[in-house]
């Protein structure tokens, strides 16, 4: 039974990924953690109901070392002589800037959010990871933070997030790097283009459809992938149809 953490489960992608742990055989998934700044998720604690004693939330701002530090003993009292096992790191936000980078005006705290707090959290939780059995780290990253593709998406007015995205797949590298040696896996991981709040409603993907394929990646994921960029698969999509754009969800690597 792996145990699993999740930042930013309030709502999207985060709170998918609660409601599609939450439906897999308790062999398989035993505690799942579900993390957000405010309790004000009526369908997380709905979900949290059903699955009593299973399912745990936790109160995390994940910018804010002192609710990060909270959040670790909280966890640790969850899963009392075990480990954690799975850690994502799904919590971020999206720019808008319709005049580019003249209007760009928040690159710091897209960092601070993307980029500086899934770094505050992983840290965090490695002594913890470093019990657990699958010592597996998810940075929910995108295709927009891949520089080799970034002509495809050159239309789409967010210049912060791609950045701060190219600079999380830069920091899931780095934590591959440095603990390949002790079993991790680090992962970046791009949903796709999910209907959510971050999204829009003509995304490509219905959120749950990004829950389940992300999953299927962490569930079949091996210290040998550490490090990787991964796409999600999804049969008919594998043209390029995602909008007439540059996604192609393939299940392949994805080029930095």
């Amino acid at each position: 039974m792996a145990s699993y953490l999740i930042t930013g489960s309030s709502r999207g992608l985060g709170l998918a990924l609660v409601a599609r742990l939450a439906t897999l055989p308790r062999t398989e998934v035993g505690t799942i953690i579900a993390t957000a700044r405010q309790d004000n998720s009526a369908l997380l604690t709905e979900i949290v109901n059903a699955s009593p004693g299973r399912i745990q939330m936790l109160n995390l701002d994940v910018t804010d070392i002192a609710s990060v530090d909270a959040a670790v003993g909280a966890a640790e009292r969850s899963l009392p002589g075990k480990g954690l096992d799975v850690l994502i790191n799904n919590a971020g936000v999206m720019d808008w800037s319709p005049t580019g980078l003249e209007g760009m005006d928040n690159l710091n705290d897209m960092f601070n959010i993307n980029v500086t707090a899934a770094h505050l959290v992983s840290r965090a939780f490695l002594p913890l990871l470093r019990k657990g059995n699958k010592k597996t780290v998810v940075n929910i990253s995108s295709t927009l933070g891949s520089i080799a593709m970034a002509d495809g998406f050159k239309s789409m007015p967010v210049p912060a997030y791609k950045i701060s995205k190219a600079a999380l797949n830069m920091l899931t590298v780095q934590y591959a790097h440095q603990y390949a040696d002790d079993g991790f896996t680090f992962l970046g991981i791009s949903p796709g283009w999910l209907r959510t709040n971050l999204g829009g409603s003509r995304a490509d993907l219905p959120v749950e459809t990004g829950a389940e394929k992300v999953m299927e990646i962490i569930r079949n994921a091996t210290p040998k992938q550490n490090g990787k960029f991964m796409n999600i698969h999804l049969p008919g999509w594998n043209e390029g149809q995602g909008a007439g754009r540059a996604d192609q969800y393939d299940g392949k690597e994805i080029p930095w």
